[in-house]
């Protein structure tokens, strides 16, 4: 289901992404303490999320890599959908959290922020930090195809340009001594996480619901077929959908009547390995209708009949 490659690579990038968080979940809890400053300890509940999140990548690239058993005939790539879904719902609570915590600063009209330097280089290094991971979580996420994975690195991604919201307003705060910036920009920072949050859950959990490939997938697989349109009478009913790093496809291709069963059978295995090498980890299911008849052609041979066959 998933070489053993792939496999490593997608374990030590969720590995790499759990440790990251610790270490900046702890930094940032720290120094929003110390400082008080509402939007750091906004990133700091943030990557307590991207913690558990990344927890939960990890444990869903582990299982997804185990092949079909008895109980799962088309194996486990959909865990990895599941925890995307999962982490999407993990980040549209925390958004509404620090949300909440913001308005209650708003009300009481006290945001008292201390240490506005040590805040500014937690964020700066969290910044850093998430970028330089999310960039490999996302080269690994597109080399093996994983859902969790791609989940993770976007969430990281968007921690990038909150962190980085995060540092502008306490530099605000410095130049302007107005520290009513702090949960303003806190609630800035959880709406760009709730955008973050959908996008996820329109990549993870739609394809629980068996959506069709994206479009441009899908044009490869019709690209193929088309190509061997000298061979085919036609084709119809294609179905696709995607588990985790998997891709399945079905069709119903109809071949000269005429043609034998192991001609038809070799037709059909040529268009498919062409379709799995354009299209890695998909799982091809190719039904053979023979051709109704009624042209001209089939009353002596048909012209679509390669003679090699």
């Amino acid at each position: 289901m998933v070489s053993a490659e792939h496999d490593a690579l997608k374990r030590g990038a969720a590995r790499l992404s759990v440790a990251s968080n610790a270490t900046l979940v702890v930094a940032k809890l720290a120094v929003g303490m110390i400082t008080g400053s509402v939007s750091v300890l906004s990133e700091a509940v943030h990557s307590g999320v991207d913690l558990v999140a990344a927890g939960i990548a990890w444990y869903s690239v582990r299982e997804s890599g185990k092949p079909a058993d008895e109980d799962h005939h088309y194996g486990h790539g959909k865990i990895e959908n599941v925890a995307g879904t999962i982490e999407a719902v993990l980040i549209f609570g925390a958004a509404f959290y620090i949300i909440w915590e913001a308005v209650q600063k708003l009300r009481a009209g006290v945001a008292e922020v201390e240490g506005l330097g040590l805040g500014a280089a937690v964020m700066a290094v969290s910044a850093v930090a998430n970028y330089l991971v999310s960039r490999h979580l996302l080269n690994v996420a597109a080399a093996t195809d994983s859902v969790a994975l791609e989940a993770d690195a976007m969430h990281l991604r968007t921690d990038v340009y909150t962190s980085a919201g995060v540092l502008g307003g306490l530099i605000a705060i410095k130049f302007t001594g107005i520290p009513m910036l702090d949960p303003l920009v806190a609630i800035v920072v959880a709406l760009m996480i709730i955008k973050a949050a959908w996008d996820l859950t329109r990549s993870a959990f739609f394809h629980i619901l068996d959506v069709k490939l994206p479009e441009e997938e899908e044009a490869v697989i019709h690209e193929v077929l088309e190509n061997y349109r000298e061979h085919l009478i036609e084709y119809h009913k294609l179905r696709t959908r995607k588990s985790g790093h998997l891709r399945y496809v079905d069709m119903h291709l109809v071949v000269p009547r005429q043609m034998t069963v192991e001609g038809a059978h070799a037709l059909s295995h040529e268009i498919t390995a062409e379709i799995e090498h354009r299209l890695p980890y998909s799982h091809i299911l190719v039904h053979l209708e023979p051709c109704p008849g009624g042209c001209d052609h089939c009353t002596v041979d048909c012209h679509k009949l390669p003679a090699r066959r």
